[in-house]
This record gives C-alpha cells, sequence and structure tokens, in this order.
C-alpha cells in the first residue's frame, strides 16, 4: 500500500499544481501516459512555470522524449514572472504568457483528427517528469 493520493493519470486531474511523485509512482504514470497517448492524432500543451525558460525546458523534454519535431516560439513576453505556455501540436506553434495565481505543471491534452475521438487532457504532471 502506498501512501500517494496518485495512483493514476485520472487522480491529476483534481489538483491545480503537479504533486511530488515518487519513482515507482512517476514509471507506473509514464506508462499508463505512453498508452494513452497513443490513442490521439495531435496534442495541445498547457505548461505552467515560474519562468518562461523552466516552461520552454519542460516542453522541450517532453517533444524529445516523443520523439517530435520542436514546435516554433512565436509569442513570448520580454517580463520575467509566472507563464503559462500553450503549444498546438496541429499548428506547429508555442505562445507563452505571463499567468500570475497558477498552479505549476504539464497538462497534455490529445485529439483526434475527427469527432469520432474526444479529447482528453491528462495532468498536470511534474516539470521534469520527462527529463
Amino acid at each position: 500500500m502506498t501512501d500517494s493520493p496518485v495512483q493514476h493519470l485520472a487522480d491529476l486531474a483534481r489538483l491545480r499544481g503537479a504533486p511530488e511523485l515518487a519513482p515507482q509512482i512517476r514509471n507506473e504514470l509514464r506508462a499508463e501516459l505512453d498508452q494513452a497517448m497513443a490513442q490521439a492524432s495531435w496534442f495541445t500543451i498547457g505548461v505552467m512555470a515560474p519562468s518562461r525558460e523552466q516552461a520552454l525546458t519542460a516542453l522541450r523534454s517532453l517533444e524529445q522524449s516523443q520523439q517530435w519535431e520542436p514546435l516554433e516560439l512565436v509569442d513570448s513576453p520580454e517580463e520575467l514572472g509566472p507563464v503559462f505556455l500553450k503549444a498546438n501540436q496541429k499548428g506547429g506553434t508555442i505562445r507563452i504568457r505571463i499567468e500570475h495565481g497558477l498552479g505549476e505543471g504539464i497538462l497534455i491534452s490529445g485529439h483526434g483528427d475527427d469527432d469520432t475521438t474526444p479529447s482528453t487532457t491528462w495532468g498536470p504532471l511534474p516539470l521534469d517528469f520527462f527529463s
């Protein structure tokens, strides 16, 4: 028996920010996420982070782990502060904005090419989940 309130991807949906995960839970969630992502055709990614650099690092780690082509950063604030990064794989773009009051973590939404595959969102996952 484990003390972690997170045992499955669905357990993350009720959280505002990513929890600390024990290595075993992290591995189990990764396997579950890989299986869930295999059902989608393309993805949107949201990253809530303390800085632009941390958000981009988290996204780039996800891209590398999934062997995706890097997306293009088209809009980013010059000022410092907590951010929300929105990446759209279908459009190939990344937009970042200053956003106060958010939690911290990675949100991944899987989409289908038509209405037969409903969109599903997983997370928030820790910023270093794909490192």
